[in-house]
Formats: C-alpha cells, structure tokens, sequence
C-alpha cells in the first residue's frame, strides 16, 4: 500500500508537471523570441532616428558617431540615398534576427542579431523551469512518504490489534491516530476488546462458580450412592434413592441457576415459599459431613415462616454459609430464624474464632480468604442473595454471625408460637 500511495502521488505530479510544464515552454520560447524582435526594431529605430537628426542638421554621419550616439551592440547597416552604406558592429553568421526602419528622409536602418543569443535565453529558460519542476518532484515524493507513513502505521496497529483480538488478548490500546476513518475503526476494535473482555470474564467467572458450587452437591450426592450400594435392605435402598434423587433435581437447580444467573443477575423468579423445608433440607445434607467432622447442626428459631425468593438460590446460598462453616468455623452451627419488621431472617453461626479484623469488610469480596481457600462461596452467595431481591451480611465477626434477609410474605402461621430448637 505504501508503494501504491507514493506511485499514484507520483504520477499525478508528473503529470501535472507535464502538462503545465510543456505549456511554459512554449509560451517561454514564444515570449523570449518576441523579445529579442521587438530589442531589434527599437535598436533601429533609435539608429535611424539619430541619422534623420543628423541629415536634417547637416552634421556627418559615419560610423563612429552613430556607434557611440546610438550605444549600438548589435551588427547595423544604414542605407542613405545617394552616400556609401554605413557598418556598425560585427555581421552576425548564420540565422538572424532582423529589424528594419526607414528614415524621413528615405534612408534605411537595418539590424541584425544572431539567433544563438536567442537560443541560450530559451536554453536558461529551460533549465529554470527543469530545476523548479525536479524540486517539485521531490517535494511530492518526500510528501507521499509522509503520507503513506501516516496512513500506513496506522493500519498496522490496528492489524496487531485485530490479530492480538483473535489470539484472545482483549487489551484495548485507546490509541488514535488524528484520521477520522482510522479513529473509527480504533473505536470499534476497542469497543469489541471491552466486551471480549467482559465476556471472557463473564465466562471464567461461571466456570469458576460452577466448581465451587457444584462441589457440595456431587460430594452430598456421591455418599449417598455409597450408601445405596452398601445397603443390604430393599426399603433403605429405596429411601436413599429418593433422596439421591432430590438431590439430582437440587443439582440441576443449582446449574440452571448458575446459568441463568451469569447471562442476567437480575433475573429472578422470586415466589413465596416455606422457609423451614429449605433449612430443613439443608441440615439433612449437611448432617453427615458435620457427624464425620464431630460437629453438630441445629436450627432454632420461628416455625412456619413463609419468604419470597427463589427456594434453589437461598438452599444455595445456606449452603455456602454452612460449609463456610465447617470450613473456617468450629464447634455447633446454629441455623435461627426470626423476623424483623417486613423481612424474613435467617442467621448462620458457629463457635469458632471468627472472621479476622482486617477481612471483616471484605468478605463477601471475590478471592479473599482468611484460609488457602478459594474465597468464591461468599461471593456468590451474595451474588445470589441480591439477585433474589434479599441481602446477605456479616452481622458479627467474633463469634462470626451471617444473616441471610429475605422478604416476607405476611405474617408468620406461629406468629405467637415459642421458639424451640429443633436437632
């Protein structure tokens, strides 16, 4: 493209040159031999104007007077009626210029200039308009590089850019290049890195909540298969199906919920359900893992409370609080249900230490941790708590309290019922 911009550049010169060049030539040439006939006539005219004074004064006409009268530097010939024909100057050889002139007194002034004078006028004439033309050559070629330079830099960066976009680098550079056309086609391929990047992002966050999120349940799953296979009795087996079939449902919950999730976290399909099957189907899951790990899980609290949400997110989300638990925290987990104003309450604590000082206000944040963990769970629990229209906190570092806020739908049906614990 280079070589193309400066030939057509080129090309367009010379022929401007060409054309405009020839055409001053010629009118130069035209010009330059006007000149030197019009310098011949007024020679000798002037000449024979000195000899008609002359004549009529009765002075001498010869040579010398009328060479230094005249100031003459051209060959002269002045016929006079009557008297021998006058010389001033050298006769030219070859072709000439002529003028000529007559007299009052019918004598007769002929000049003569050769034209080799008028030759090399044209000559000098030629070479200045050659030199100006070869300049302005120059000036065009030095002009189109920089031009080809312009435009061509450009296009190369923003060929890298296309190529570093197809190898997956959606880097946007945020450099233009002062050509409308350019910077438009910079913005488009910046605008297109941004929303690579987000889609990139989108996905590696999605691959990320999926593994995290999934781990629970294929493990939850996995034991009760185990279960299923050593079981020798026809009724157990068949009870640990039905729950390991619950539990496939409860898993293909947890994926379209990851998917629907990462195309719009808005998207809910909030209902009004009973609080207490979600926590209680949750604690039936969880209760193995915590037997395994001499732990107990408990809930207390309200009964009979209703919340309006989407049961597979917050059976989601309890289930990130409660392994978080068994993770980070120590000693029993206590799941409480209580109601403050128009909201439904669920609470998720344990004895252990607690949430460090210096992560309290970033725990729900992605990749932070107080162990070598993923630090996903909370995260997303979040995450998932939002897009049901609810709310999860950090209540309390030490002892560490989470409270998971739902909305209520009225009032509860054991509004006045005591609260007991239920293991």
């Amino acid at each position: 493209m280079r070589r193309r911009l400066i030939n057509s550049t080129l090309a367009v010169v010379l022929v401007v040159i060409g054309v405009f060049g020839l055409s001053l030539v010629v009118v130069e040439t035209r010009t330059i031999s006007s000149s030197a006939q019009e310098s011949v006539d007024l020679e000798a005219l002037r000449i024979v104007s000195i000899v008609d004074s002359r004549l009529i004064g009765g002075e001498p006409v010869n040579p010398n007077i009328l060479s230094e009268q005249s100031g003459a530097k051209r060959y002269a010939q002045i016929h006079i009626p009557g008297r021998d024909t006058i010389e001033i100057g050298t006769r030219p050889e070859g072709d000439v210029t002529r003028g000529v002139a007559e007299g009052e007194r019918g004598e007769q002034v002929v000049v003569e200039e050769s034209r080799s004078v008028v030759t090399a006028e044209v000559g000098r004439t030629l070479m200045i308009i050659g030199a100006v033309a070869l300049l302005a050559v120059i000036a065009a070629v030095l002009l189109a590089v920089r031009q080809a330079n312009k435009l061509t830099s450009p296009l190369t960066d923003l060929a890298e850019t296309a190529e570093r976009l197809g190898s997956g680098d959606p880097r946007p550079r945020h450099k233009r290049y002062g050509v409308a056309e350019l910077d438009r086609v910079a913005d488009v391929l910046d605008a297109s890195a941004e929303r690579i990047a987000r889609m990139l992002t989108a996905e590696r966050r999605l691959a990320a909540d999926a593994s995290h999120q999934l781990r629970t349940p294929l493990t939850a799953l996995s034991m009760r298969l185990e279960e299923v296979a050593l079981a020798d009795d026809l009724d157990t087996v068949k009870e640990e199906a039905t729950i390991a079939l619950t539990q496939v449902e409860r898993l293909t919950d947890v994926v379209q919920r990851l998917l629907t999730n990462s195309r719009d976290p808005r998207t809910g399909s909030a209902v009004a359900f009973d609080l207490d099957e979600v926590i209680k189907q949750q604690i039936e899951e969880w209760r193995p893992a915590y037997r395994s790990a001499g732990r107990a899980i408990v809930h207390s609290g309200k009964q009979g409370m209703r919340a309006v949400g989407t049961p597979g997110a917050v059976a989601q989300v309890l289930a990130a609080l409660i392994e978080n638990s068994l993770m980070h925290g120590g000693g029993t987990v206590a799941l409480r249900t209580r109601v403050t104003g128009n909201q439904s309450v669920i609470e998720v604590s344990d004895e252990g230490p607690g949430v460090p000082a210096d992560l309290g206000a970033r725990i729900f944040e992605r990749t932070v941790s107080g162990r070598s963990s993923t630090g996903i769970g909370l995260a997303v629990a979040r995450d998932l708590a939002e897009a049901d229209g609810g709310r999860l906190e950090l209540v309390q570092q030490q002892p560490p309290v989470f409270a998971l806020f739902l909305g209520r739908e009225g009032r509860s049906v054991a509004e006045g019922q005591r609260e007991r614990p239920v293991r």
